[in-house]
């Protein structure tokens, strides 16, 4: 049995939120956003009132899976954020490979405008341009998606879910791919599909295609965990975002 830690909807209430921003003061030096870009009416944008954990990753794996894994293995693979071939030499505190930072905007970013097109977070550099297209997901394609969303960044909750969410949506609306099955081979997604999923990720991939929104207001095509591996590819590309640690790209 996997002992795990929920943090519930109240005490997200608690966040000191600040409404406006764009001068980079919620962001750090690693371009990690804080908990004041979250969107302050994130929880009455999501489906339902009674399912919302935003950092609990808890499986639904069959006990047979269950028995099987161990907890270690499990915490590995739901922090799991990663795409495109990358080294696999542990992060250090003197990284061989040097964070990518986010273009300076030209003028100050409006966080309250963000939240208002009901993005989850608010950023710096967000495209004014930027804008999703509906797509349709087969049971099969929702049930694979939300396992990834798990596999990937569970540890994440909604918000981290989103993202990948947001990543595999993107990744078919503007380089064509049919399925979730398509994105996850060709874009190499090695997050676990196997552990099953939770309400948070369930409910994110029905926030980003069904609701037809983005958990930002980029375009975001690659991700992966520093903690994990470093990855010259990843750096090299346009960086949007940290988000728990996880690092998201767009390409150039």
């Amino acid at each position: 049995m996997i002992a795990v830690v929920v943090v519930t909807v109240a005490a997200f209430s608690l966040i000191s939120v600040i409404r406006f921003g764009g001068s980079g003061d919620n962001i750090t030096s690693d371009g990690e956003v804080s908990e004041s870009n979250v969107n302050p009416d994130a929880i009455e944008l999501v489906h339902g009132t009674d399912a919302v954990s935003y950092t609990a990753p808890i499986t639904t794996m069959s006990p047979t899976t269950a028995a099987a894994s161990s907890t270690a293995e499990t915490k590995e693979q739901a922090t799991r954020a990663t795409r495109k071939p990358r080294s696999r030499t542990a992060a250090t505190t003197e990284r061989p490979v040097p964070f990518a930072t986010a273009a300076v905007p030209d003028h100050p970013a409006d966080y309250q405008a963000q939240w208002d097109a009901g993005y989850l977070l608010a950023i710096d550099n967000p495209d004014t341009s930027y804008s999703t297209s509906t797509v349709e997901l087969s049971d099969a394609d929702r049930d694979l998606l939300e396992r990834l969303c798990m596999g990937e960044f569970g540890s994440g909750g909604f918000i981290g879910a989103a993202l990948i969410a947001q990543a595999v949506k993107d990744a078919m609306c503007s380089d064509g791919y049919s399925s979730v099955a398509d994105v996850i081979k060709y874009c190499r997604y090695d997050g676990s599909t196997s552990m099953g999923t939770n309400d948070a990720c369930r409910q994110a991939v029905r926030y980003i295609f069904d609701d037809n929104h983005a958990a930002v207001q980029h375009r975001l095509l690659y991700m992966y965990n520093p903690y994990l591996c470093t990855s010259s590819f990843h750096e090299s590309q346009r960086f949007i975002l940290s988000y728990q640690g996880v690092r998201f790209f767009d390409r150039w």
